[in-house]
């Protein structure tokens, strides 16, 4: 099965994106190939761009301190497993100690850093990384890669607050989906919402179908529409699709 994601609002938009680029930058570090690094330290640029608005980690304090509140209530209660609860408010609470304790704006380390700037600059210009542009950072990239990957995550460190607090919203949002098994017409499917506009839409269909869902939605409708992957033209199928829906939103 393959799970497709399609944020409504800015906020998850930018939640999801930075939720990917951490979890890419982790996975980079693992590996000591000098281009797996570059990649890695690239990808924490990226971050660096998308954790750029000043009120990002504010926003994540209060949606925190928000859920924490939230689930609090369900504690004690019978229908609701008390570990699962209790797992979750740890998590919460270990997330925005993190954030607390950091201070300033998020990256700051690495916008002050002139070297890695000077990195930054040239990453914007195709090939503008090359030795002869900076020997310093192909010495670097020859260096062992035991002193690489300390140094890629203690760049990435500053942003592990931002990031566990967003991945614990995230999973949270995500559970919150009560899924739907549907079946799109000749390819398509409509539904009329009664005004009140879902943060995320989750469409999961079974990766046999070879079919990518284009989603389309405002608070009164959804569309969804299938089309057929490594077709460039996106031509729609024909064909009835069964799938999975759900919509999912924050209390």
């Amino acid at each position: 099965m393959i799970t497709y994601e399609f944020p409504v609002n800015e906020r998850i938009r930018t939640f999801l994106r930075l939720e990917s680029l951490y979890n890419r930058a982790k996975t980079f570090l693992a590996h000591e190939s000098p281009d797996i690094s570059h990649a890695g330290l690239l990808t924490i640029f990226e971050i660096l761009e998308v954790t750029g608005r000043s009120e990002l980690k504010s926003e994540v304090i209060q949606e925190l301190e928000k859920q924490k509140n939230h689930l609090t209530q369900f504690r004690g209660n019978p229908s609701v497993e008390d570990s699962a609860v209790t797992s979750l408010i740890s998590e919460i609470e270990s997330a925005s100690d993190l954030l607390l304790k950091s201070s300033g704006k998020t990256g700051h380390e690495i916008r002050q850093n002139d070297w890695l700037s000077s990195i930054r600059q040239r990453t914007s210009i195709p090939g503008g990384v090359c030795q002869f542009d900076l020997p310093s950072y192909h010495f670097w990239l020859s260096s062992d890669p035991s002193n690489r990957k300390e140094d890629l995550e203690k760049w990435l460190q500053p942003f592990q607050g931002l990031a566990s607090g967003i991945i614990v919203i995230l999973k949270i949002l995500r559970k919150s989906g009560q899924p739907e098994n549907i079946s799109a017409t000749n390819g398509n499917f409509q539904k009329t919402l009664s005004g009140k506009m879902a943060q995320l839409i989750r469409v999961k269909t079974n990766s046999s179908d070879k079919l990518v869902p284009e989603v389309s939605a405002n608070k009164y409708l959804l569309n969804i529409r299938f089309t057929i992957a490594g077709d460039h033209s996106k031509k729609q199928t024909n064909e009835n699709v069964d799938f999975e829906l759900s919509f999912c939103n924050l209390l």
